[in-house]
């Protein structure tokens, strides 16, 4: 657990259920995505780095490749274990796999890389990845533009502290990469659907450095979030709400 930052830590153990629950899932298209531009399909090998609660890793499998799950945070493991059978669910972290060298076709992190954004993460990636292997990466980005949803994120940014975030862009300075190709970019819209208690509420209060706060300090943050959920005129009231994203998935292709 070295290597993993203390508010993924902490966080991720204390709250691996309400991770499952309130994460959204991706878009169908990723499906295509992950046929075409990594090349995935029976016969095939993919390791999903980071794996979490297996809410990627479900997709992975679809693929019919052989699926292999890391994942450091032992609640979250156990989760990834019982909800996603068919892959092998291992122990350990994006610095130190625990695979053989070559040994798989492709590397997914979903919801995961701006944790482990540095150099001795992509030369392990690199050496578990055959020749021309890919790397995919993939985060759904909350929409902003939306009102509700900038106010979340102002309710949730003051907790931040020095935790990695997609949105901080800090994971971006580990490209162009040796040993790798030029990123890709394909951007996909999502709408999870679902009531409020799941898609809002258990979305933020799994959010790492939320779920790592002192219990007092969490159920002030859940209650600014049933105020806002309250008044809002595009929320109160809502048997069911519709949560904007942007699915970024990013690949480039490991060089011989």
């Amino acid at each position: 657990m070295n290597a993993v930052h203390q508010a993924a830590a902490q966080g991720f153990a204390s709250q691996a259920d309400t991770y499952a629950r309130g994460r959204p899932e991706y878009p169908a298209e990723i499906d295509a995505w992950l046929r075409g531009a990594l090349g995935l399909h029976a016969g095939r090998a993919v390791l999903d780095l980071g794996a979490g609660t297996g809410k990627f890793t479900r997709w992975l499998v679809q693929t019919g490749a052989a699926v292999t799950a890391v994942e450091p945070v032992a609640q979250m493991r156990a989760q990834l274990a019982a909800a996603v059978a068919p892959a092998q669910a291992l122990e350990g972290s994006a610095e130190a796999i625990p695979l053989a060298d070559a040994s798989v076709d492709a590397v997914v992190c979903a919801q995961a890389f701006h944790w482990f954004a540095n150099a001795q993460a992509l030369a392990e990636i690199r050496r578990v990845l055959r020749p021309d292997g890919r790397l995919g990466l993939v985060w759904n980005v909350r929409d902003e533009s939306v009102d509700w949803v900038a106010q979340l994120t102002a309710i949730m940014a003051p907790y931040e502290g020095d935790a990695p975030r997609f949105h901080k862009g800090d994971w971006k300075r580990c490209f162009p990469a040796g040993g790798f190709g030029p990123l890709a970019l394909h951007s996909l819209p999502y709408t999870h659907v679902g009531p409020p208690q799941r898609v809002i509420i258990d979305r933020v209060m799994s959010v790492s450095f939320i779920a790592s706060l002192p219990l007092p300090e969490q159920a002030r943050v859940r209650a600014r979030l049933l105020a806002l959920i309250d008044q809002h005129p595009d929320l109160s009231g809502r048997a069911e709400v519709a949560f904007p994203y942007r699915t970024e998935a990013y690949h480039c292709e490991r060089l011989a």
